[in-house]
C-alpha cells in the first residue's frame, strides 16, 4: 500500500472580493498547477484534489495532470465536505494513509512534502507539520486506521477535533513553510512584496 495525498481546493475564495486565490499566478503557474506539481514532483503517491460541481476554471489549470479530480456536492458545508470525500477515497483505494494539505500555501515545496512523507509511519501517529518556530500547520498525514472517523466530521473545523482527541507528531518544516496561507488580496500582496514575486493588479 502506498501512501495518498489530496489538496483541498473546492472553497470559495470569498475573501478574495472577486478574484480565485486558487488562480493567482506565480512565476507564471496557477497557484493550483503549482501546487499540484510539487506533491507529484515529491512521489508521494497517488494525489487527488477536492474541487466544487463547476469549477471549470480551476479544472481548465490542470489539464493534463495524472491527478483524481473530487467533486464536493456539498462544499458550501465547510471543509469537512473534502476531508470526507478525500478519506472515503483514500481508503477505496487502500493507501497507508492519507496527507492533507490546503492549496493555498505558496511556500510548501516539493522536498517539504517529500520530508513529511519520509517522517510518516502506517503504524505510527499522525503527523503534522510546523514552523521552524513550532506553530501547528500543514500538511497532516493520518493512517489509515483513522480515516473512519472523517464520516463523522462538519462544519468547517476540519479534522481538529481527531488531532486533539490522537496528538500528533510534529514535523518542522523551514521558516514558515507550513503554515502561510493566502486568503485575501492583502495577502498576497504582502507574500509577493516579501517573497520578491511581482505584483498584479486587482
Amino acid at each position: 500500500m502506498s501512501l495518498a495525498a489530496v489538496l483541498l481546493a473546492a472553497g470559495r475564495s470569498r475573501r478574495m472580493r472577486g478574484r480565485d486565490k486558487l488562480l493567482e499566478e506565480i512565476e507564471g503557474t496557477p497557484l493550483l498547477r503549482r501546487m499540484v506539481e510539487r506533491i507529484l514532483a515529491a512521489q508521494i503517491g497517488p494525489l487527488a484534489v477536492t474541487l466544487p460541481p463547476r469549477a471549470l476554471d480551476r479544472d481548465a489549470c490542470l489539464a493534463g495532470l495524472p491527478i483524481e479530480r473530487l467533486r464536493i456536492a456539498d462544499a458550501s458545508e465547510g471543509l469537512s465536505a473534502s476531508l470526507r470525500r478525500a478519506a472515503r477515497w483514500a481508503q477505496d483505494i487502500e493507501a497507508c494513509g492519507l496527507m492533507i494539505c490546503p492549496a493555498d500555501m505558496p511556500d510548501l515545496t516539493q522536498d517539504d512534502f517529500a520530508q513529511m512523507a519520509a517522517s510518516f509511519s502506517a503504524d505510527g501517529p499522525p503527523i503534522r507539520a510546523t514552523s521552524i518556530s513550532g506553530r501547528p500547520g500543514h500538511p497532516v498525514v493520518f493512517p489509515t486506521r483513522y480515516l473512519p472517523e472523517f464520516s463523522a466530521l462538519s462544519g468547517d473545523a476540519g479534522a481538529r477535533a481527531l488531532l486533539r482527541t490522537y496528538p500528533p507528531f510534529l514535523v518542522a518544516l523551514p521558516g514558515t513553510h507550513a503554515t502561510t496561507d493566502l486568503d485575501t488580496p492583502e495577502d498576497w500582496s504582502r507574500w509577493r512584496e516579501t517573497s520578491g514575486q511581482p505584483r498584479t493588479e486587482a
